[in-house]
């Protein structure tokens, strides 16, 4: 399926044949790639996501979120806006959950409307691998407690390439897992409680990355060494090594116990701050999901600096959110109408049936 807009072509990826996106653990960095192509795409199409195309005019995207959000819940409502969609809002708060309606048929009600999408976050590690198997329509998975949260480590991912990838990273000939060769990028602070962490170690490594896990010994297993991770538990002991930098908030909410003495020392030990910037390398990159905390995993001055792409992360969620759900609403339609492939005429499986999953 090739869309022509503005003398641009939007081609559906041959490889992409998922109605969902759960994870990236599952997915091969050839179809990380697609997604991030396609993202990167739009984001042209869209002058830098602000823009409108009607890619998915019809179509209607539920939000069911039952933890609170400001990035993610208001960027997949703009990127769903961006293609011409409408928007559902799902609130907990009021909502016949308080009633005692369970989860899944309080999805199976909103699925009921009419829906194509349901963009779901909850406390629950695996609730929407759950609903995917319930629901009929695609699931996105907008973090789940602290298993995995796929489209925040896709636009980390997309934001590294456009600030320090490699110049033709948009060139399909090449080879997905060695895109990322050559960088080493850290994920510094509370691992153990981070979704977006996970993402991010899928994703890295499978495109190549060297991946360093930085913390305190209570929030870093040493046992992420076993799946081929670096771990350290000094910053100041890696961080001249590093191109990219990705700061992660300590996640209070889902502790028990205090993981270290006083909030004061881990920021003596783990902040990012100017004194560390200025032994880092000259082109590193400032990375924080949000939100941040400033003067604990990094201080004003490096948040609001010249290496900070904060702010661009944020852009980049739009981007990676668009293209999901188009690639997603490809597959499903593929799927309803028993289509060999929306990418027909594009690549060389097109002669294969493809299994929609």
């Amino acid at each position: 399926m090739a869309t022509k807009i503005d003398s641009q072509t939007l081609t559906f990826p041959a490889i992409w044949r998922h109605r969902h996106l759960l994870d990236l653990e599952r997915h091969s960095a050839a179809e990380l790639m697609a997604i991030l192509r396609t993202a990167q795409t739009l984001k042209e199409l869209t002058n830098g996501c602000r823009e409108k195309l009607s890619l998915l005019s019809g179509k209607t995207c539920a939000n069911l979120f039952f933890e609170n959000s400001t990035r993610t819940r208001n960027s997949f409502s703009l990127a769903a806006k961006r293609l011409g969609a409408d928007t559902v809002e799902f609130s907990s708060a009021g909502s016949s959950v308080a009633k005692g309606e369970t989860f899944v048929d309080t999805a199976k009600t909103i699925e009921a409307m009419g829906v194509d999408w349901v963009v779901t976050r909850h406390f629950t590690p695996g609730t929407p691998h759950l609903l995917a198997r319930e629901l009929g329509v695609s699931v996105l998975n907008a973090g789940d407690g602290p298993h995995e949260h796929p489209t925040q480590g896709l636009l980390d991912i997309l934001t590294i390439l456009q600030s320090r990838g490699r110049e033709d990273w948009e060139d399909e000939s090449l080879d997905p897992e060695q895109i990322l060769a050559g960088k080493t990028v850290a994920l510094v602070g509370d691992i153990a409680h981070s979704r977006t962490a996970r993402s991010n170690l899928w994703g890295l490594r499978k495109l190549g990355a060297h991946v360093i896990i930085c913390g305190p010994p209570t929030l870093v297993s040493p046992r992420w060494e076993e799946l081929g991770f670096e771990v350290a538990h000094r910053l100041d002991d890696i961080v001249e090594r590093c191109d990219v930098l990705n700061l992660l908030r300590i996640q209070f909410e889902r502790q028990y116990t205090r993981p270290f003495p006083s909030v004061r020392e881990y920021a003596a030990l783990y902040a990012m701050n100017g004194d560390r910037m200025r032994r880092a390398k000259p082109e590193i990159l400032i990375m924080a999901p949000g939100p941040i905390n400033r003067g604990v995993e990094i201080t004003p001055e490096v948040a609001d600096g010249p290496h900070s792409v904060i702010l661009e992360q944020v852009t980049n969620g739009i981007a990676v959110r668009m293209a999901s759900l188009w690639l997603l609403a490809g597959a499903s339609d593929a799927a309803i109408s028993g289509a060999e492939s929306p990418a027909a005429s594009v690549g060389p499986d097109a002669e294969e049936k493809p299994n929609w999953v």
